[in-house]
């Protein structure tokens, strides 16, 4: 089964570290599913002041994850020629709600499904994992524009 390791990923998104959440994009099924994993560790950028006594990811940092799987998902299955010089923004995130606190030395696993796409507009849905915990879901919306 088709897995995109760290370097595959950057190959797709515009995102660095220490923006770039997402590790892995395994069980892709072209422009429609996926699973990520982010692995959230003491050292991640975000956890250092969030809080420092009781490290926790914050849950816009998990949306963001999640559409950067989403991003990263549309990017592989697109054709080369068609996602060349382009880049999928964030347009807006209809549900998002945190059932657990997400915190430090686990992989977070994300569970990402394209429910539909319109033109240049993509709406996505997911669901977040630690260790078979719902720890958010959420459903978005982004679109592919031009590179500037």
């Amino acid at each position: 089964m088709l897995k995109l390791n760290k370097k595959d990923i950057i190959n797709l998104l515009p995102h660095r570290e220490p923006m770039l959440l997402i590790d892995e994009l395994s069980e892709i099924k072209k422009l429609s599913s996926a699973t990520a994993i982010v692995k959230v560790r003491k050292d991640s950028f975000f956890v250092q002041g969030h809080f420092p006594d009781n490290p926790v990811m914050p849950g816009v940092l998990i949306v963001e994850s999640f559409g950067q799987a989403a991003a990263a998902l549309t990017a592989h299955g697109l054709d080369k020629a068609t996602y060349e010089n382009k880049l999928v923004f964030l347009m807006g995130v209809e549900k998002a709600r945190f059932r657990n606190p997400v915190i430090p030395d686990c992989d977070l696993i994300l569970k990402i499904e394209a429910i539909r796409s319109h033109g240049r507009v993509w709406k996505y849905k997911g669901e977040a994992f630690v260790d078979d915990k719902k720890m958010a879901d959420a459903i978005w919306s982004a679109t592919i524009v031009d590179k500037k």
